[in-house]
């Protein structure tokens, strides 16, 4: 129990001695100096009064996502849904979507409703984590579809401990993955509701995704940054830590920058983050780090939603030119970023 605390409780000692503490809660990067967001006049929006959007690249080229508490895309359904399914086709700056009708849809409002938390494509077949799995906030269930969204198959299994799990994507039904295993992040609360002090990061043979006895958790790093895992959840560390602030996100590798992308939602508790608030993006060479700052920010110039995340399709081939999915405004909104990479000057 002491070894557990000292892993938990050592990144917060190193955080709280960094002067950016109170601002960001870790250092600037060392490969990404600035993001430029285009004129929020630009942003582009569909799904008005539909949340959430975890998103994925499939086998068949399009982008799969699930809305919540919504009537999705239009034409929009009649029911409102607390889980429903869409795919996004073409280009960020000029895409369509469609709602999927399924036998997945959830119904229910709040956090009485289950709801997506991540989506991922892994060998063709859909994966989804289930927020709210308990129809009371708590708990993340797995489910499947290998007929992309139209029918799911459900996990007998939660994750009690873990409130919002979401899935690290990489390219095209998971190509240019750095190993055989799925990753996923979570804040450390097992309510979607909560805020907590760190996040976790646990992994899976991609093989063996829907047994959760497949599972481990990371535990910490060596001093040459080589993680350790545990199939113990309670041996669990932090992979980052963000005091009284961890809670929902979305993280993608990007291969032009060969670094992960870790969006991370601020919430101080009094804001409604649909319309306004801010957030963290956060980099680092490994799904375990060392992480650092590319943006932070405690109030944007736009409502930054509840979840955000970059997709791997709409990156450009290099990384500087980027779109942000995120649901603020209670929409599917899409906002160009460009980035401005070390010894370089702004990208044209």
């Amino acid at each position: 129990m002491l070894l557990q605390a000292f892993r938990v409780l050592l990144p917060i000692l190193i955080i709280a001695a960094n002067p950016l503490a109170g601002e960001a809660p870790y250092p600037p990067s060392p490969v990404i100096v600035d993001i430029e967001w285009a004129p929020k006049s630009s942003i582009q929006r569909m799904a008005d009064g539909s949340d959430n959007f975890p998103i994925t690249w499939a086998d068949d080229g399009s982008l799969y996502t699930a809305y919540g508490d919504g009537n999705g895309f239009e034409p929009k359904i009649s029911e409102r849904l607390s889980l429903g399914f869409a795919r996004v086709d073409g280009p960020p700056t000029n895409f369509s979507a469609v709602n999927i009708r399924s036998n997945g849809e959830q119904t229910g409002h709040g956090s009485d409703g289950k709801k997506a938390s991540g989506m991922l494509m892994v060998d063709s077949v859909l994966y989804m984590w289930l927020r709210n799995a308990d129809n009371n906030g708590k708990k993340c269930q797995l489910a499947w579809s290998t007929d992309h969204a139209e029918t799911w198959t459900f996990s007998d299994w939660k994750f009690d401990e873990f409130g919002y799990c979401t899935f690290i994507n990489y390219g095209q039904n998971y190509a240019g993955a750095r190993d055989e295993y799925v990753y996923t992040v979570t804040h450390d609360d097992p309510s979607a509701y909560n805020v907590a002090n760190h996040f976790i990061l646990m992994r899976v043979p991609k093989n063996q995704i829907q047994d959760k006895n497949a599972y481990e958790f990371f535990v910490s790093v060596d001093a040459n940054n080589n993680p350790s895992w545990s199939a113990n959840v309670a041996d669990r560390g932090a992979v980052f830590t963000h005091l009284d602030l961890a809670r929902r996100s979305g993280i993608s590798y990007i291969p032009g920058l060969n670094r992960y992308l870790w969006w991370q939602q601020l919430n101080y508790g009094g804001e409604d983050t649909r319309y306004e608030g801010g957030f963290g993006i956060y980099d680092a060479p490994e799904p375990w780090g060392p992480w650092t700052t590319v943006y932070f920010t405690q109030k944007w110039d736009v409502g930054p939603g509840e979840t955000g995340s970059f997709p791997p399709k709409w990156a450009s081939e290099d990384g500087k030119t980027l779109y942000l999915v995120f649901s603020g405004d209670d929409a599917f909104s899409v906002r160009k970023a460009t980035l401005t990479l070390a010894d370089e000057g702004p990208v044209e």
